[in-house]
C-alpha cells in the first residue's frame, strides 16, 4: 500500500505505517491510542468493510469507509472469505464487549500536529 500511495504522488512523510496492527481490532485500537486520531476513512474489500467499521466505531473512532473492489473473485473464494469474515465478526464482537484485549502499544506517534 505504501508503494501504491507513493506511486500516486503521496509524499513519503505523509505516510504512517503501523507495524503492530496485526489484525483489524489492533489497527483500530492503535489508530486512537498511538496515532491519536478521532476520525478515519477506511478503504478495504466489500466483505471486510462492515467489520472494520464496527470495530473502529466501537473503539471510539468516527469511521467512514468505501469498498475497494477492483477485481472479480472466484465464487469459491468468496464463500471462503465470507465464512471467514462471519467468524471474524463474532470474534470482533467478543473482543469489543467481552475480552477487550490490549494490543501492542508504545509511545504515541500523533499523525497531526497543531
Amino acid at each position: 500500500m505504501r508503494q501504491y500511495a507513493l506511486s500516486l504522488g503521496i509524499p513519503d512523510e505523509a505516510i504512517a505505517l503501523d507495524y503492530a496492527g496485526r489484525r483489524t481490532y489492533d489497527t483500530c485500537y492503535r489508530a486512537k491510542a498511538i496515532f491519536e486520531v478521532d476520525n478515519v476513512f477506511l478503504v478495504t474489500q466489500k466483505f471486510h468493510l462492515p467489520r472494520a467499521l464496527f470495530l473502529c466505531n466501537a473503539l471510539g473512532l468516527e469511521a467512514f469507509g468505501v469498498e475497494a473492489n477492483n477485481r472479480q473473485f472466484w465464487r469459491g473464494s468468496l464463500l471462503i472469505w465470507n465464512t471467514r469474515e462471519l467468524l471474524a465478526t463474532v470474534e470482533a464482537f467478543l473482543d469489543v464487549y467481552v475480552s477487550s484485549p490490549q494490543p501492542v502499544l508504545g509511545e504515541p506517534i500523533p499523525l497531526f500536529v497543531d
